[in-house]
């Protein structure tokens, strides 16, 4: 295998997956890359079994913010690129990088178990098994939809939108779509434009974003200005929200019972423009339903065909949840790092306000250089163990989450990339992957 006894065992080709093993193979470390899909991607792949991705998906973040580092998305790439981009992007990636060939697709791992020596079993689903130092699962965090009851007798059709793929499926019919998520809001615009009737309930009110502020993508307006302090951030882009997106009470709307930033961000467009030209209604909670009728708790009703639960997904772990704990948001150490198992990791749980991609590359160079430190038997993987164990830092960024199962374990991307960064250097490790070595692959790839 190697001059070590054990190799890394990576279960997952999605972007978190990736990105490990691109930082794996980056340091030479021996791994074995496990998916149980024909194909990287990851839930970006919409032939993969069980992906909750729909025709209309774009990135939520813009491209400028959202590539691994050393290998940004395409020039050609829209501003929120599409779901088919993004499954080009991560495919090049891995070309790039010589990582598919590494690759073993269409194995599934039924479970893995620590051994007493500190190594790890994982066994897979035909029920040969292998040994391993370290485990880092990467087997993402919307595989398993949270499926909320709804209270009374609803005749029509409850679906949760993890089987949600196309508008097509709305014609004819009244659509309820319950939460105001990316793709709860996204799936609410194709009911605007398909379904006889589209109705959005939502139990809170939220601060509503648009995906581009004069003429720039939202989460590009910090970048080369003053870093302003949190509360003054919130009062002033909340400033301009309001100028931009008016008195939002009057299209049906809740107010906000939050400051801004305090849940995730709803960044949308067009939900606004269908409520405005009458595409879709608003509504509050559900209070309760009696055959095709749906009580919302404002005294309002109406007659639904569909239920579409847009709520999300639970942190499940089915490969080692023992060791994982919590399903709604695991504990782990800068959201990575098992705090009582050693040799195990997470990449892809962490839950913030802001592109993912960039956090799972610093947290996959992070893992790597522990691993590599840990080979080489020196002190910085015995003081970062312990860190591991004790170090509990505010990663809030000022900011007061509301008190909901999505914001338990929440981060303030700012602050988290902040402290990974501080974390990382004294340390000696890099937080962003490197450009391939040959880059002509790659751009044929992403032109294909």
């Amino acid at each position: 295998m190697s001059e070590y006894q054990y190799d890394t065992c990576v279960i997952g080709a999605g972007p978190a997956g990736l990105a490990v093993a691109r930082a794996l193979a980056e340091r030479n470390l021996p791994y074995t890359h496990l998916e149980r899909h024909t194909a990287p991607g990851g839930l970006w792949d919409m032939d993969n079994p069980g992906s909750p991705m729909y025709e209309s998906a774009h990135f939520n973040s813009s491209k400028t913010r959202s590539a691994f580092g050393g290998f940004p998305m395409p020039e050609h790439y829209a501003d929120y690129p599409s779901h088919r981009d993004i499954l080009s992007y991560l495919t090049s990636f891995a070309e790039a990088y010589g990582l598919r060939d590494r690759i073993e697709f269409g194995v599934e791992v039924r479970g893995v178990e620590k051994n007493t020596d500190g190594t790890w079993t994982v066994t897979r689903a035909d029920g040969q098994e292998s040994v391993h130092s370290e485990v880092v699962v990467c087997t993402g965090s919307q595989w398993h939809p949270n499926i909320p009851d709804i209270p009374g007798d609803f005749t029509g059709e409850i679906r949760h939108t993890v089987d949600y793929r196309s508008a097509d499926e709305f014609r004819g019919k009244r659509v309820l779509v319950v939460g105001a998520g990316a793709s709860g809001c996204d799936i609410a615009c194709d009911a605007a434009r398909t379904a006889d009737r589209a109705v959005i309930s939502m139990r809170r009110g939220y601060w509503f974003i648009p995906k581009h502020v004069f003429g720039r993508p939202a989460d590009t307006l910090a970048d080369g200005g003053p870093k302003l302090p949190m509360w003054l951030e919130q009062k002033a882009f909340g400033l301009l929200l309001r100028i931009l997106n008016g008195d939002v009470t009057r299209l049906g709307l809740q107010k906000p019972d939050h400051k801004l930033f305090e849940t995730h961000p709803v960044v949308n467009s067009m939900l606004l423009h269908h409520l405005r030209h009458g595409d879709i209604t608003a509504r509050p909670g559900i209070a309760r339903t009696e055959g095709s009728t749906v009580y919302f708790t404002d005294g309002t009703s109406d007659d639904i065909d569909l239920i579409l639960l847009a709520t999300g997904y639970v942190h499940k772990v089915p490969v080692a949840q023992k060791y994982f704990g919590d399903e709604q948001h695991p504990d782990l150490y800068l959201s990575a790092f098992s705090r009582e198992h050693e040799g195990l990791f997470g990449v892809g749980f962490v839950e913030t306000n802001s592109a993912a991609y960039r956090l799972f590359d610093a947290q996959a160079q992070m893992i790597a250089g522990f691993i590599q430190d840990g080979r080489h038997k020196l002190l910085n993987a015995d003081r970062f163990a312990q860190m591991i164990r004790s170090d509990r830092p505010d990663l809030s960024g000022g900011l007061k989450f509301v008190d909901s199962p999505r914001h338990k374990g929440y981060v303030d991307s700012g602050a988290f990339v902040k402290y990974l960064g501080k974390v990382a250097a004294g340390m000696g490790w890099r937080t962003e992957g490197r450009p391939p070595r040959v880059t002509s692959v790659r751009r044929e790839a992403v032109a294909s």
